[in-house]
């Protein structure tokens, strides 16, 4: 089949760090990245092929973004839904659709579509006035999630047993049982028009509870061979429930008593997936663009174990980014750092990462724990 080139126009939505670290597949694939973001210092602004800046929630801005483009798709959920779906009833192609999207945006909804679908998810109910009264009826330990508006640990609190006043979020919420897992687990997934889906391994992740950041994770997850399949067999089950087209992040809990619950779904790359650009055979970042072109998928076969250390600015880091130990973290045999280009350091701001492969699981593990001590961002 004939294609002309450049064999794409996309257009993204938001221009962070997915988009960086999306272009050089882009490049490869010959496709173009046309980029929407308020930020004109944003990550991906100087490498894109084009660049706009605007809000995501500008109709204007949207519909010349979508217009200019042969498929437009998501660095961030957080855009206006209602616009998009005008926009795809006239005919353009905009994926994921932005029909997911709305539910994803909303963490109550994302969660009455699974419980539809039949999939295992922790008791959760609505809670548009929260209070301590609706908190204590519903019974602690508890995690209370905005409904709208939640990135990178804002938007969620704990409560294990004591619930103050002072700490509930005053916002339409969902309230979830605390789960009491072993592992929390995360399976990315890609889905083309024509239904072909592939499944990455299985990965396990371990949270910074300050911050509420994935810190550290591990791939494959040490988990039986039969958990692993069931994770992935539930991840297929949530993207295809949704009707979903294009790459998604599924997050998973794993209980002490070994079953598998579905936490929360992502509609593009994701934190959780930055390993495979070393150690799989096609990385999230190419999958994406696969499955957004209708283009055949490509192996997730993951060649070595990996670690992966999210590199994320200190509680009191502020003012112009600075970096120390970088050297100290490529003399690491098998360690590959991404720094995500932002100017600026402010408190747990996610500033890059780093993947180490080894020849184990462990010694991967070993070795991406060690650099949380060398590499220091903003710091004074």
């Amino acid at each position: 089949m004939k294609r002309p080139f450049p064999t794409a126009k996309i257009g993204f939505l938001g221009g962070g760090q997915l988009v960086r670290m999306t272009l050089p597949a882009a490049a490869r694939l010959g496709c173009e990245i046309h980029v929407l973001d308020p930020d004109p210092q944003c990550p991906a602004s100087a490498l894109a092929h084009r660049f706009s800046c605007g809000a995501l929630d500008d109709p204007a801005a949207l519909r010349a973004l979508v217009e200019a483009n042969d498929v437009t798709t998501y660095e961030i959920e957080a855009v206006d839904t209602t616009t998009l779906l005008t926009l795809e009833a006239e005919g353009h192609c905009i994926l994921p659709s932005p029909r997911i999207v709305a539910i994803i945006q909303d963490k109550l909804k994302q969660k009455e579509a699974f419980a539809e679908a039949g999939l295992a998810t922790a008791p959760f109910l609505a809670c548009d006035e929260p209070s301590v009264d609706a908190l204590i009826a519903f019974g602690a330990p508890l995690v209370q999630k905005a409904r709208r508006g939640g990135y990178d640990g804002k938007g969620v609190t704990v409560f294990t047993d004591l619930i103050r006043e002072d700490a509930i979020l005053p916002v339409p919420s969902l309230l979830e049982a605390h789960v009491d897992f072993s592992h929390e687990l995360a399976v990315m997934v890609a889905r083309t028009p024509r239904g072909e889906t592939v499944c990455y391994p299985v990965v396990e992740m371990v949270f910074d509870p300050a911050a509420n950041l994935l810190d550290t994770l591990l791939a494959p997850a040490r988990v039986p061979e039969a958990t692993a399949e069931a994770a992935q067999a539930l991840a297929l089950a949530a993207v295809e429930a949704l009707g979903g087209v294009g790459l998604f992040g599924v997050e998973l809990f794993l209980t002490r008593d070994g079953s598998l619950l579905l936490n929360e779904v992502a509609p593009r790359s994701h934190n959780s997936g930055h390993w495979t650009a070393e150690a799989c055979l096609t990385s999230q970042f190419e999958q994406h663009l696969r499955a957004i072109l209708d283009l055949p998928l490509g192996s997730p076969e993951q060649l070595r174990p990996a670690a992966m250390l999210n590199l994320v600015a200190g509680a009191q880091a502020k003012g112009p980014a600075t970096i120390t130990g970088l050297e100290a973290a490529l003399a690491v045999p098998g360690c590959t750092v991404h720094l995500y280009g932002k100017a600026e350091a402010r408190p747990f701001r996610k500033m890059g990462h780093a993947t180490v492969l080894a020849s184990s699981p462990a010694a991967a593990l070993e070795a991406a724990q060690s650099l949380r001590n060398a590499l220091r961002f903003g710091e004074p």
